[in-house]
């Protein structure tokens, strides 16, 4: 911070022209008394603006970070301009493994993402995740290793992502995780 990146001003930094007054040596222009009514008929509609797309990308076993999803959604589409779409990672545990595990079903419309080609179409995403001992579930790691094409190919390059987490216990692998 001490080297001009900082609030504080750099001591070897040459103070920039926007804050010399003193040498403004600019031609003054001729003031047009019809501006204002100039600018009233060139004014037009506004154009449309589309809303800004989040994607919120989430795998849940047992349905605690698919609530956390729905809550993320609700707090996206509270911001005016803005709206979430929900997107499961698939399953990839057999069923009678998930039927032993005691694991609720998922038949509750919320769609799978197909492939990790539909993160390109989003203006932004959130991911959303169990931890188990300081590791992401299996399902999110296999969804993030398929988007290995879309980092080669910087598609997803200056899109803002972010991520949250849900664990059973306390130092139960968040603060490794996250």
């Amino acid at each position: 911070m001490g080297k001009g990146g900082g609030c504080v001003p750099s001591k070897k930094k040459p103070p920039s022209i926007a804050a010399d007054d003193s040498t403004t040596n600019a031609p003054l222009l001729p003031i047009d008394n019809n501006a204002a009514e100039n600018a009233a008929a060139q004014t037009t509609s506004p154009p449309s603006i589309s809303k800004l797309k989040i994607l919120i990308v989430f795998y849940s076993m047992y349905g605690h970070v698919e609530g956390l999803a729905r809550r993320m959604k609700k707090g996206v589409d509270g911001v005016e301009g803005v709206e979430a779409a929900l997107l499961r990672v698939p399953e990839t545990l057999p069923p009678d493994a998930l039927e032993q595990m005691r694991a609720p079903p998922k038949d509750d419309g919320i769609p799978e993402i197909s492939s990790a080609a539909e993160l390109t179409a989003a203006d932004g995403v959130l991911f959303g995740f169990p931890t188990r001992y300081g590791c992401m579930a299996a399902q999110m790691k296999a969804f993030f290793d398929s988007t290995g094409q879309l980092w080669k190919e910087q598609k997803l390059a200056g899109k803002p992502a972010g991520f949250f987490v849900s664990t059973g216990t306390q130092g139960g692998g968040q603060e490794t995780t996250a």
